[in-house]
């Protein structure tokens, strides 16, 4: 496993060059010979009904075959491919990895460098997605499938109630947090989430954060940085004047107060109508969406919660029609209408909302859902993930657990040190160069 970047993009180049270079030579021959052979490609993928979507592939690829092997998500699918790298067989053509991820892979040689296969795509993703897949150089590691901008979604009854306007900044959202639960102790516009980091680095990547950083062949890490100090503080700030709750999302509890109005706001990413659908069903009909509350609203961004690209292994022995087929999977306009309609992702494309024409059922009644949420996909700033995300990721939730805990301010932005400390000690202790 390589630990510095620069030398781990060299040698996955010129593999990925020698291995097309190789496939290319044999499939030539093939067809010189009048053979007609068939590519076959395997792709693992967690998506629902992704093997569906990838029919409309087949159907007009007859050259080039592609076959989905459902796999579970996250931190197992991962394991598993580094598991079939390190072992040398057994590894997919094709590999649905989380944006978080991608570094990790990287950095064990799992996946290929398709920068001169892929062709001239850049201009048909947003800025954030792109730069996942190429943590902001020249390699391309993946093609963006799908994408989480982060929304704010609220009751509208109760705004309304209250003669509130959706928030535009986050002072409004605080002034707006302190009435609601002034007028209803029983309610809350919002919580604080110790359990879950990917939101947390959502709210940082909008305030112009980026964790990890790669500056010639060694990392940075900056999670300590004045970006995240201030997203810490705010929040900080709401939970000890008690005016947003602090328990963790997704429990039972969280479900019953979104579901008997105890919860009556959300900062959450554009996949969340299907959560909504399930757990707050009786509130059908009273939630609206809106772009997120603005540090600046002269210069309007937002970060990303959730997402992953469409990657080729460094062991595929067709990269080449590997790469052909994730630039169509996330691309074309008839992949994406298949992406959103069958898979039921929102696709990372630009092109999204030409396909995304009817608001989701939850959100029936608001015609510009998908306009607001291609908006925010577009307004995301670029955020680099590092190697060890799982190590941060931890850290985050010891740290910020016994700051919610405590209901202090100032423990939240302390708690920024330690994670900053494990993060760099992890790194080094793994063997990579972290600079400074």
């Amino acid at each position: 496993m390589k630990k510095t970047l620069a030398p781990l993009l060299a040698s996955l180049t010129a593999a990925a060059l020698f291995t097309t270079t190789a496939c290319s030579g044999s499939d030539d021959k093939a067809d010189s010979a009048g053979g007609g052979e068939k590519v076959a490609l395997t792709y693992w993928s967690w998506a629902p009904n992704m093997d569906k979507v990838v029919e409309g592939w087949n159907s007009t690829h007859p050259d080039i075959h592609v076959t989905v092997n459902k796999q579970d998500g996250g931190d197992p699918a991962v394991t598993k491919l580094l598991t079939a790298i390190k072992a040398g067989s057994g590894a997919p053509d094709v590999m649905q990895a989380e944006y978080q991820k991608i570094p990790t892979l990287i950095s064990a040689d799992a996946l290929a460098d398709i920068s001169s296969q892929a062709g001239s795509l850049k201009d048909k993703f947003p800025a954030a997605a792109w730069n996942s897949v190429t943590l902001g150089g020249d390699a391309l590691y993946g093609v963006p499938q799908d994408s989480g901008p982060l929304m704010f979604f609220y009751r509208s009854d109760v705004f309304e109630k209250n003669g509130l306007q959706a928030p535009k900044t986050w002072d409004d959202y605080a002034a707006a947090a302190e009435k609601i639960h002034k007028t209803n102790p029983k309610q809350y516009l919002g919580t604080f989430s110790a359990a879950d980091a990917g939101l947390f680095v959502g709210l940082a990547q909008q305030a112009g954060a980026s964790w990890w950083g790669v500056q010639g062949d060694s990392w940075t890490v900056d999670v300590n940085d004045a970006a995240t100090q201030k997203v810490a503080g705010y929040w900080g700030g709401l939970v000890e004047k008690g005016v947003i709750d602090n328990k963790p999302m997704y429990t039972p509890e969280w479900n019953a107060a979104l579901n008997d109005g105890s919860q009556v706001g959300w900062v959450s990413a554009v996949w969340a109508p299907g959560v909504l659908e399930g757990s707050a069903k009786e509130t059908k009909g009273k939630w609206k969406a809106a772009s997120m509350p603005q540090w600046d609203a002269a210069s309007p961004a937002t970060g990303n919660w959730g997402g992953s690209a469409t990657s080729v292994t460094s062991q595929s022995k067709h990269p080449k029609e590997a790469a052909e087929f994730i630039a169509w999977l996330n691309s074309d306009p008839a992949a994406l209408k298949l992406l959103a309609g069958t898979a039921n992702v929102y696709p990372a494309a630009n092109d999204a909302t030409s396909v995304l024409t009817t608001p989701p059922a939850f959100f029936a009644g608001q015609s510009d859902f998908y306009t607001i949420a291609a908006e925010a996909g577009k307004q995301a700033r670029p955020f680099t993930y590092g190697p060890n995300v799982n190590v941060a990721y931890s850290a985050f939730n010891d740290a910020f657990g016994k700051a919610a805990e405590s209901k202090k301010a100032s423990a939240f932005t302390e708690s920024l040190a330690t994670i900053q400390k494990a993060t760099v000690d992890d790194m080094k202790n793994s063997g990579f160069t972290v600079a400074g």
